[in-house]
């Protein structure tokens, strides 16, 4: 698991394609390895892979063809750079919000604007992913948990602070830049679970009482 508080940003050394699959490479800049073991999780551009090459300074994962094809890992090119994150420990600070590092799809940069000191950025989401998000809610761009300052039809819009956007690759995008998404994980628990309640009960109109069963164990006035 991952909080969207990027630790560096890397550069992409190689990406090898291997039949549907691919190999990476990075060079990890000031990203800490020193505690970091062959198997462990690092997100790269929000998506966790998993170490299989390891040197002080850099690292190796495979890239299965599933995550290629949801993400713009296969976009890379040497020299790329890419947000680094290490798989938090149970005793470091939770900064940002649960992040799986498991991209749901791609989202575009359709805006990019001043606010201030801050900059403010647009993104258009695929039409199956744009339920999922929430204004005031979390998002994750490139492995960045974000507040969702406003939603409108598929289009949302977040501000980037300076530090953000000093810290991670956000400073490099443009209109157009295809970035990794990965929505709120509780959102798509509870479409899950709206949809086990409606196959239970065999009513369609089940929503209202499931939503109060939620809330009820939220509020703690049942137990499991």
């Amino acid at each position: 698991m991952f909080t969207g508080i990027i630790e560096a940003t890397g550069k992409v050394i190689s990406l090898q394609r291997k039949g549907s699959d691919a190999r990476i490479s990075i060079n990890t800049g000031k990203l800490d390895l020193s505690d970091s073991s062959l198997g462990d999780s690092i997100a790269v551009n929000g998506v966790c892979l998993t170490a299989v090459s390891l040197n002080q300074n850099s690292f190796e994962a495979d890239i299965s063809a599933e995550s290629l094809s949801r993400t713009s890992l296969g976009q890379l090119t040497n020299n790329s750079l890419v947000n680094l994150e290490l798989a938090m420990r149970p005793d470091t600070r939770f900064g940002g919000h649960i992040v799986s590092g498991h991209v749901d799809g791609l989202g575009s940069i359709v805006d990019i604007r001043p606010a201030g000191e801050s900059i403010t950025l647009q993104v258009q989401l695929p039409d199956d992913l744009a339920c999922y998000v929430a204004e005031k809610g979390s998002v994750t761009i490139d492995g960045v948990s974000l507040t969702v300052n406003t939603v409108k039809n598929n289009n949302f819009e977040v501000n980037i602070v300076p530090h953000t956007q000093q810290e991670t690759i956000i400073k490099n995008y443009s209109k157009g830049s295809k970035v990794n998404i990965e929505v709120d994980i509780i959102a798509r628990y509870l479409e899950r679970m709206l949809q086990c309640g409606k196959l239970r009960s065999g009513d369609s109109n089940n929503d209202d009482s499931l939503l109060e069963k939620i809330h009820d164990m939220y509020d703690g006035s049942t137990t499991a």
